[in-house]
This record gives structure tokens, sequence and C-alpha cells, in this order.
């Protein structure tokens, strides 16, 4: 008897296999979710405006990232970063200079909650990327850390979401602010492939913080800090630690995974609420949360399979 396999038929489609992230991806993933949940209370505690402190949430950090990238590069061995890859980073910086000052905007005119679900609308795009675009068909893992994900987010909402002619134009920015943020990562995932994290976060600062400066000047807000403690600590853990931690991690992850850890969000800015603000947690919100937590798991077992492709179509 032959024991030879038969070769696939030509109609099966070619199974894509992705590299398995390892816990530290995954951990890097989480981490720099919650360091950039805890942006908008220092954002509130900045005494500049709001555009103006994320001009100095980047522009404080672009040093450090300066060096990082630097190291990195000597590293790696590469030579000048090409022309379109180069135009595809500063594309997504600008989009990053929208996503803050839209953001940031927006913390200071409605509550905490409502800022950091509308700001995080984005991961509904990057779910919807990975299906429609991509073309890699969920596995039932993933599916059911969508409908977690999902169900979680939509309690935090039920919850937090006071929509009022005071907070509705607060509401408007952070949504504004989570598609940019969509945009942003799209072309800083695919400029991973090529660039090293800290590489791809210096060419998105440095387009960035120029248009955020100059946005804080045309909106006439105070720009020079008179206490840098909020902003310093801004720049270290959003852009350093949140960021940096992010775009590290962009490479191991389908936006799929990305868009689902986006959510967790939600639940800490919740407990920061309630531990900065005297915003309550009620039953509802633990159950948001542990909603969230559970997509996380669901999601973590999903990246330890092979995944498939979605049939091409003519």
């Amino acid at each position: 008897m032959d024991n030879t396999s038969a070769p696939p038929a030509a109609t099966d489609p070619a199974p894509v296999v992705e590299p398995v992230p390892t816990a530290w991806h995954f951990a890097a993933l989480l981490a720099g979710n919650v360091a950039l949940a805890l942006g908008p209370w220092l954002v509130r505690l900045a005494d500049t405006g709001p555009v103006s402190a994320a001009f100095w949430r980047i522009a404080l950090a672009l040093p450090v990232i300066a060096l990082l990238a630097w190291r990195e590069g000597r590293k790696a061995g590469g030579g000048p970063v090409p022309r379109k890859l180069l135009l595809l980073v500063l594309g997504a910086g600008a989009f990053f200079a929208v996503d803050l000052g839209s953001w940031h905007i927006g913390i200071e005119m409605t509550r905490l909650g409502n800022a950091t679900l509308f700001g995080n609308a984005g991961s509904l795009i990057l779910m919807l990327w990975s299906i429609a675009v991509v073309r890699r068909m969920p596995q039932r893992m993933e599916w059911l850390a969508v409908v977690m994900a999902l169900a979680g987010a939509a309690i935090l909402l039920g919850r937090s979401l006071q929509i009022s002619a005071q907070t509705l134009a607060g509401d408007v920015f952070c949504i504004v602010a989570g598609i940019c943020y969509a945009f942003y990562l799209l072309p800083a995932q695919k400029a991973r492939a090529s660039l090293g994290p800290w590489q791809v976060l210096l060419l998105a600062g440095l387009s960035a913080a120029p248009l955020l400066l100059l946005g804080g000047i045309a909106f006439g807000e105070p720009v020079w800090p008179r206490e840098w403690t909020p902003v310093l600590t801004l720049a270290v853990t959003s852009q350093i630690l949140g960021q940096g931690l992010m775009v590290y991690s962009l490479r191991h992850f389908s936006p799929l995974v990305i868009g689902v850890a986006l959510l967790t969000q939600p639940a800490i800015a919740a407990y920061v609420g309630w531990a900065a603000f005297d915003e309550v947690l009620s039953p509802p919100d633990i159950l948001g949360m542990a909603l969230l937590a559970g997509a996380l798991l669901a999601v973590k077992a999903a990246g330890t399979r092979p995944r498939r492709a979605l049939p091409q179509t003519s």
C-alpha cells in the first residue's frame, strides 16, 4: 500500500501559518494597553491645552526613542529607509497626530469612560479589516473573543455613556480619534515588516509632533507647562512605554487580536475613574471587565493554532 499522502485538491485554500506569539509578546500587548489607558487621567492633570499636552507627550519622548531607534538600526545593520516606506510611516504619523489631538480635546469635554470607549472605536475597524481585507477567516475561539469583547464593551458603554448637549461634542472628537488610531496602526503594522519598533515610533513621532504644536498654537492654547510632572509622566507612560510596547507587539498579532486587546482599555479606565474621580463601579461594570478578560484568554488560546486564509474569489 502506498502511504504517500495525496496532493491537496486544487480547490483547497493553502493554509497560511503565522508566527506563534510568545507569552512575552502577549504581555507586551497588554502592558501597552494598560499604559495607554492611564493617558486621559494625565491629560486632565496637565496645565497646558489638550493638543499641547499631546505635543509634549511626543516631543519629550523623542530623544529617548531616537536613541533606542539608533541602537536598533545599528544592530540590524540596515541602510537608509526606502522612500515609499518612509512616506508610509510619515503618513501614519499624521493620522497619529489627528488621533491624539482629537482625543485629548474630547477628554476635556466628556466623561473619562466616554473618552476611552469612543477613543477605542477603531478596534472595530481593525476587526473588520482582518476579515474583509486581509481575508483571514477567524477561528471559533477568535469569534468567541470578538463576541465577549463587544459584549463587555457594550456593558461598559451603557454604564459610562451619558450623551448630552454638553458632552456630545467631546464624544464626537473621541470617535474621530478612534478611527484615526486604526489608520495609524495599520500602516505602522505594515512598516514593522521592514523596520524595528523604535524606528517606526521615531518616524511617526517626527511627523506628528510639529502638526500637534501647530494645532495647539492655532487653537490659542497655553503651550508651555508650569508644572512638568503630568506631561513628563504622560510622555513616559503613554509614548515610550505604551506606544513602544504596542508597536513592538504589532508584527506578532493579527489586526483582529490587536482590536480585541484595545477593548481592554475601557475596563482599565473604569477603574481609574473610580479611584481618581469617584466614579462608582457597579456589578455591570465588573461584568463588563470580566467579559473583556475572558475575551483576552480566548484570543490568546486561538493564537497558538495555525490559521487558514479565506479562499480568494474572482
